[in-house]
């Protein structure tokens, strides 16, 4: 059996993808990907070991109408070449996660008799899978209540947003062994998403006096890239302080860097929080506020109201309610204990899983 997944835009898009690949292909299947050329999916999908296809794709900008024209002229050109590949591999099913480059393969796929199953990582869908539900054969969302939003007329399944068995599975100890942590320490993660959150980097340096007062405190501060020299600057960690406080600008072992964690500060990126569900981590989150449709505020409701988080406004930074909650994250081991549990009832880690049954069973219906 042969299935082709198809995402673009975002990392965002990706890593639920490449989590299912791992699911189907651990169960006997082949796995292609359809991705643009230039997105983030040209990179990670070939690390990853999978076969890429690449295909044009493109928005629009309401306010410049030339645009649309560009961008549906790209879509066709792109149909018409993905029903070429499909005569030529003859998959059994599309699989797509959103990103404009989904429309083309998509509709390919329609015109070729190839099933087509959606997931829709937010919270609030994406314009791409709002267009495409309304033709799939199925669709899987990882909030229930983004069902309404997407208008779609096949059946849709709850499946979680699946997380990469790199992640799942990553090692606690040699996580911790990378900061030279030791089995009492207390690690505290702190992290924007990849390009880093500017107001959660100030929230926490301005804490910083307090923090380091813990002795056993350690905190692994992921700035981004672009903060990092300014970070370092605001912080000014003598050799003794920059024992305990880990400041990088970018980490590509993310998987065992999340492991290592005792708690967590990030944005509610999709991703982010499926990541951090799966492996339990008490976390308070802080939505990015200029998100579409301020899905990362609703994203971190869900995990607020289930009791497995806190949330705090972006705006609210640098408040005694932020720091409150920063601190009972830290010293109330109850408060932890609670999201620990409440994070295990959600069975993130099962939703590769639960979406690779939906997957299957549309494949093989035909």
């Amino acid at each position: 059996m042969l299935a082709v997944l198809s995402g673009g835009g975002t990392a965002g898009h990706i890593n639920p993808a490449l989590a299912l690949a791992d699911e189907l292909v651990s169960r006997g299947w082949d796995v292609r990907f359809a991705g643009t050329p230039g997105g983030v999916e040209s990179r990670l999908v070939p690390a990853a070991g999978i076969p890429f296809t690449a295909f044009e794709a493109s928005g629009f900008d309401r306010s410049h109408p030339a645009s649309l024209a560009k961008g549906v002229a790209k879509i066709a050109a792109s149909t018409g070449k993905a029903k070429k590949w499909f005569a030529d591999i003859k998959p059994d099913v599309v699989v797509g996660f959103g990103g404009y480059v989904c429309i083309p393969v998509a509709r390919a796929a329609e015109k070729t008799g190839v099933p087509v199953v959606l997931h829709e990582q937010n919270s609030v869908a994406g314009m791409a899978n709002k267009y495409l539900a309304r033709r799939a054969d199925a669709v899987c969302v990882t909030y229930e209540c983004s069902a309404e939003s997407l208008g779609a007329t096949a059946p849709v399944t709850v499946t979680g947003n699946p997380v990469r068995r790199s992640v799942i599975e990553a090692d606690r100890a040699a996580g911790r062994a990378m900061f030279d942590l030791a089995e009492d320490d207390f690690m505290l993660l702190v992290f924007g998403g990849s390009l880093g959150a500017r107001h959660i980097n100030e929230a926490v340096v301005a804490l910083k006096d307090e923090l380091l007062a813990r002795p056993n405190l350690h905190i692994v501060h992921i700035t981004g890239p672009k903060e990092l020299d300014a970070v370092t600057k605001a912080l000014a960690l003598t050799d003794d302080e920059a024992r305990r406080w880990h400041l990088l600008g970018y980490q590509d072992r993310m998987g065992e860097t999340l492991a290592a964690a005792d708690a967590i500060v990030s944005r509610a990126g999709a991703t982010s929080l499926a990541e951090i569900s799966a492996l339990a981590i008490p976390a308070l989150l802080v939505p990015y506020p200029f998100a579409t449709a301020d899905h990362q505020t609703t994203n971190a409701r869900a995990w607020v109201e289930s009791g497995a988080a806190f949330m705090m406004p972006d705006d609210e930074l640098g408040s005694d309610e932020f720091k409150a909650k920063l601190f009972a994250l830290i010293d109330d081991a109850s408060v932890r204990e609670s999201m620990v549990a409440a994070a295990r009832a959600q069975k993130t880690g099962e939703a590769a899983a639960a979406l690779a049954d939906v997957v299957v069973g549309v494949a093989t219906a035909r």
